[in-house]
């Protein structure tokens, strides 16, 4: 008997450890109090949407998935005792969180004489496996997609047929969020589960994926994958989606279609990069990447931060990007970017309070991707945006949400307003802005004078500033 300890692995095809062996699996998930201090009410929340799929799938297959809540060390090995498994699966953590607490679960079950076995299942190609010629993990995004484009992908595997799958004998609840000491969520989750994610990438490589160059940038546009939550969540195997995107591209209609394809393919290359960043460099989750010769003196502004959040700073792009976070737990990457860089560059304020706003609110968040995402825009991390390109978020609002559609969305104060006057809020009088929308705060920063204060800011940190 082997137990299989689902984490970010919510699905039963694709999934490696289940393929593995052919000793009999009985599935198992643990809310462990410890790693549940981390989580948050959006992705809680989809996570037990996703197991409640999972257990069906099992359920249908007379076998189930046992739930339990406790330290995963104890309830494991608890559940191999019950049980009498010999072995233990799951896949590869890449976080030091997560590889300190599989350390211990390892231990424990060495400790009561059962094994472990452990697979890289989340990234087609483990930490260590890219590498410059030297044998160093890449520190410029550039040269690791050239290595991950052209390295061979192994295709997705079938899930286990019922025959490999044990009966628990018992049927154990999902507990609420309530039981797990969270709030129901702010935000409208998403649905999980396989499922779902299969639709979703099947729907995307039918047709939105050939025009993912030419309208990935534009947030009023369903023009993503939305698969991010599927990825962070496992609901959906890395093979499968390669596998699917493969043969969109070898369907591709012409040249244009077949580069977006390969555009989209590059968004995967770096999640694959910011995980092998984060293995190889546990503390960037709380620690620049980059050095800078003197630290970077961040404003500690509450009222300003509080600003950010709630979508009130008076810059129509930033504003809409943090209340569709609200609402949906979920934002346009681009529009990531454009808040990201007004956080840290307008606001100046660290970009740990941004990360961990976004670990708060988000349904995808990964620590890799989100501070992978956060420390570029920071100019902090690894292939980082350079300190001295500041984004303007009124030229990024009107280059990439021209009619205003995707901010008159999320901003109801602005609707009804001319997309012009949208984008030129920042100069408009304060009695045009009362005439236009009188609701609608006023911006609370110069964008100019504060580019000018972080251009300063940064060259201080690196020590070139005149004395």
């Amino acid at each position: 008997m082997r137990l299989h300890w689902h984490r970010t692995d919510l699905r039963p095809s694709d999934n490696l450890a289940l393929t593995t062996g052919d000793d009999p699996i009985l599935p198992v998930y643990v809310f462990d109090p410890r790693v549940l201090t981390h989580a948050a009410p959006p992705r809680v929340a989809f996570v037990r949407d996703s197991l409640a799929t999972l257990r069906e799938w099992y359920r249908a297959r007379e076998s189930d998935l046992l739930i339990v809540r406790g330290e995963a060390p104890t309830e494991l090995a608890r559940l191999a005792d019950e049980y009498d498994a010999d072995t233990v699966s799951w896949a590869q953590a890449y976080s030091g969180l997560g590889r300190r607490r599989d350390d211990r679960v390892a231990d424990r079950l060495a400790a009561d004489g059962v094994d472990h076995r452990v697979v890289h299942d989340h990234l087609h190609h483990e930490p260590g496996s890219i590498t410059t010629n030297q044998g160093e993990p890449y520190a410029v995004y550039s040269y690791f997609w050239k290595k991950w484009r052209d390295r061979e992908k192994a295709s997705s595997v079938a899930a286990p047929g019922a025959d490999r799958l044990a009966d628990p004998g018992v049927e154990t609840p999902i507990p609420t969020l309530a039981d797990l000491d969270f709030d129901d969520p702010e935000a409208t989750i998403p649905p999980g589960g396989y499922e779902t994610a299969r639709h979703r990438l099947n729907e995307f490589c039918s047709g939105p994926i050939y025009d993912y160059e030419s309208t990935r940038d534009r947030p009023a546009a369903d023009a993503t994958s939305r698969l991010s939550p599927h990825l962070a969540h496992g609901t959906v195997g890395i093979r499968t989606v390669n596998d699917r995107v493969v043969r969109a591209r070898e369907n591709a209609p012409d040249e244009e279609a077949r580069e977006a394809v390969e555009t989209f393919r590059g968004e995967l290359a770096w999640r694959e990069f910011y995980h092998h960043v984060l293995y190889f460099n546990p503390e960037v989750v709380t620690e620049n990447y980059r050095d800078y010769e003197h630290d970077i003196e961040w404003r500690a502004d509450a009222a300003e931060l509080q600003a950010w959040k709630d979508g009130e700073t008076g810059y129509p792009i930033v504003d809409a990007g943090m209340r569709q976070l609200r609402a949906e737990a979920y934002m346009h990457n681009r529009v990531r970017m454009i808040v990201a860089s007004f956080l840290t560059k307008d606001l100046l304020i660290d970009w740990r309070e941004g990360y961990d706003w976004f670990r708060q609110k988000l349904v995808d968040h990964n620590p890799a991707n989100n501070n992978g995402g956060w420390q570029w825009a920071a100019s902090t991390g690894t292939d980082a945006q350079p300190y001295f390109r500041i984004f303007n978020p009124m030229t990024q609002g009107e280059r990439h949400d021209p009619d205003a559609a995707y901010i008159r969305e999320y901003v109801p104060e602005l609707r009804g307003v001319d997309p012009d006057l949208i984008h030129d809020w920042h100069e408009l009088s304060p009695t045009q802005r009362h005439r236009t929308a009188p609701d609608y705060p006023a911006p609370i920063v110069d964008h100019s004078e504060r580019r000018e204060a972080a251009l300063a800011m940064f060259e201080r940190a690196r020590g070139e500033a005149d004395d």
